[in-house]
């Protein structure tokens, strides 16, 4: 089963850097996997994408640069938030780096504090879903924190996929969603799931919902949104 943890994928070939960056993320909660090269990176993201890039300037094979324009051409990865680590501080570098696409910008030696805080800025602004504040709609909070659902401060059971999926919609309040993106979406497209599977997991968060069902609506030959409007 997939988990919920945000990955980082850390794209840099000095170990100690690797260990400390790694150190610090898995207190935060986070899952990271580390390589060492541009093609080693290009190959790992297309087969997991992971929700942010922390991404080395230098790198054996090719520069950093060089990985986030690919990434910023291509239309499956153009969204990944990235951030350059680099020695470069100088501030045509930092140009570069911020006009082929980089998201943000830290020089080495950094503190891994500080990395840990601007990455967690970055995935608030840029992915609400893995936001780790409380998310309400209606009579209804969800705590990204203890994976808890609730109804008028009552906790309601709720599947494992049923909970990605209401996480996904709460992010994104009044935003129609075809099948399709909802499947890229919340279970990534790596998984093998049918679109009509959608339309199972719809039905049971709304029996989960009991009568907060009403929040999420059909939206006839689109998909599904969730909504307070009546």
């Amino acid at each position: 089963m997939a988990s919920d943890k945000t990955t980082v994928l850390i794209v840099e070939d000095e170990p100690a850097i690797v260990e400390l960056v790694t150190f610090s993320l898995r207190e935060a909660g986070w899952n990271c996997c580390a390589v060492q090269s541009v093609g080693e990176a290009w190959e790992f993201i297309q087969t997991r994408t992971p929700q942010l890039i922390l991404l080395d300037w230098m790198l054996p094979d090719q520069t950093g640069l060089r990985l986030l324009a690919r990434i910023r051409s291509d239309r499956n990865f153009q969204e990944i938030p990235v951030i350059m680590l680099t020695a470069k501080s100088m501030e045509e570098d930092k140009l570069a780096g911020l006009n082929t696409g980089a998201d943000d910008y830290v020089t080495k030696p950094f503190s891994p504090r500080e990395l840990l805080a601007r990455a967690r800025a970055l995935l608030r602004r840029k992915s609400p879903e893995h936001a780790q504040s409380t998310m309400r709609a209606a009579n209804i909070a969800l705590d990204p924190v203890s994976c808890t659902v609730s109804m008028d401060d009552q906790k309601i059971d709720i599947g494992h996929a049923e909970y990605k999926l209401l996480k996904f919609l709460l992010a994104h309040p009044e935003r129609v969603f075809s099948r399709s993106q909802l499947l890229d979406k919340v279970w990534g497209d790596h998984v093998v799931i049918e679109e009509r599977t959608v339309d199972v997991h719809v039905l049971r968060l709304r029996k989960a919902l009991k009568e907060a069902e009403h929040l999420i609506k059909t939206v006839r030959s689109v998909g599904y949104m969730l909504s307070e409007k009546t």
